[in-house]
């Protein structure tokens, strides 16, 4: 089925749609296909699982932006065709919803209907549905392989302008493969969360890594950006049953679902996972009231004093400033809570190691060192929480790669001076 969208976008309208596994694909190819007929579009886009914009296939009459540079979007941004927001993720309703970057047009993808004709966001709320409330033209991607899930909004027919049917599977992101650094890190992040504890973490290998060295735990909570497949396994186990949340006692929550179609079957209908919009998951007032929240993110580099880069890597810009803050922040004004930034030492390559943790970043800081943070690598853990300029220092060198101490210490006068 197709749909002719210049019956419905102007030139010079802004669109958005969903990411990762709720990105409405037959919408956005159809979007690619007839945007230089419309003219003038700008789009706004977030973290692509299988997605149809792609460096490759973008159109010139497409200006594309987004708050990451994740998978596909890093090349789009090598090619100078990706605008980047450095923005909060937190603050993405907001400026989706109102300002110069409102939204025109939204693309969704929903659920076949339920009993009383409602079609659920299926795999993502997110940020981009509080755009819906004050778009112009709302268009439907109606998929009958979308599971209908519960706590994210509904939409009914008369909230939307267009709708097409499709019956395609959506996009997956599949479980990354983890290297042995990545594990010895995750182990020791592992060590770090107490029974009980509410869990937030990114995507990427080593939050996966983390959540896998978990099973032996009890009475986990999730509140999170995303629920990827082993977080499933978790609830299924048992481990994470949300007995001890404060908020949403027994239910996991998150804005969007990022796995595979093992996971898609898992959430239809399932009452114990529930959707939410970015409004509610990256809520300081929920984050803070959260039962010993962990906070699980990871990051390119970090500096002898504890600011991080998480955007740019080897001078490629391939991450976010994202929610990290929001949830890392949280999780250290939360009682018991813990804001975990985790990271291997080093990177290994053909020319040689080359450390994470390093005296001067090479990227922009994207965590500043005003947070209170514990920085973890595989040689350990340096609780920067309270801690002086020169107690950081002294605790980022003892969990950088032993080969690499000598050099960071010959730089801590340096770093210390011009601090």
């Amino acid at each position: 089925m197709t749909i002719d969208l210049a019956q419905h976008v102007r030139p010079g309208d802004t669109i958005t749609w969903g990411q990762t596994c709720a990105e409405p694909t037959t919408l956005v190819e159809l979007l690619v296909q007839q945007a230089d007929k419309i003219g003038g579009l700008r789009c706004f886009v977030g973290i692509p699982a299988q997605s149809a914009l792609t460096v490759d296939t973008v159109p010139d009459s497409l200006t594309v932006h987004s708050y990451c540079g994740a998978g596909s979007n890093a090349r789009l941004h090598a090619a100078e065709r990706l605008e980047i927001w450095p923005v909060h993720y937190s603050t993405l309703p907001s400026l989706l919803s109102g300002g110069d970057f409102h939204c025109d047009v939204v693309l969704v993808q929903v659920s076949p209907p339920d009993e009383q004709g409602r079609h659920s966001l299926g795999l993502g709320d997110d940020y981009f549905s509080a755009a819906i409330d004050t778009a112009r033209v709302v268009i439907a991607e109606i998929n009958d392989q979308v599971p209908f899930t519960f706590g994210a909004r509904t939409l009914t027919p008369d909230q939307w302008t267009a709708a097409i049917h499709t019956s395609r599977a959506p996009g997956e992101l599949p479980t990354p493969a983890v290297g042995d650094d990545t594990r010895a890190v995750a182990r020791r992040v592992a060590g770090l969360v107490p029974d009980g504890a509410t869990l937030q973490f990114g995507i990427g290998a080593l939050p996966e890594a983390v959540l896998a060295e978990l099973f032996g735990h009890r009475d986990l909570g999730i509140h999170s950006g995303i629920i990827n497949d082993t977080a499933m396994r978790l609830v299924e186990a048992g481990v994470a049953n949300g007995s001890r949340k404060s908020s949403d006692a027994g239910v996991a929550v998150a804005g969007l679902f990022g796995g595979t179609r093992e996971l898609f079957r898992w959430a239809h209908r399932n009452p114990a996972v529930e959707l939410r919009p970015t409004a509610y998951t990256h809520d300081p007032a929920v984050l803070a009231a959260s039962h010993q929240l962990v906070a699980i993110n990871s990051a390119i580099e970090v500096d002898l004093t504890g600011q991080v880069n998480s955007e740019l890597a080897g001078g490629r810009y391939v991450g976010a400033v994202g929610g990290a803050v929001d949830f890392l922040r949280g999780a250290d004004r939360s009682a018991g809570g813990v804001p975990v930034v985790a990271l291997p030492s080093v990177v290994r390559g053909r020319a040689g190691d080359v450390s994470r943790i390093v005296s001067r970043l090479s990227g922009p800081v994207s965590t500043p060192r005003s947070e209170g943070l514990v920085i973890v690598t595989d040689h350990g853990v340096a609780d920067l929480r309270g801690a002086t300029l020169s107690q950081r220092v002294e605790r980022m060198i003892a969990v950088a790669d032993p080969s690499h101490r000598a050099e960071l210490d010959a730089r801590a006068d340096g770093v210390l001076a011009s601090a």
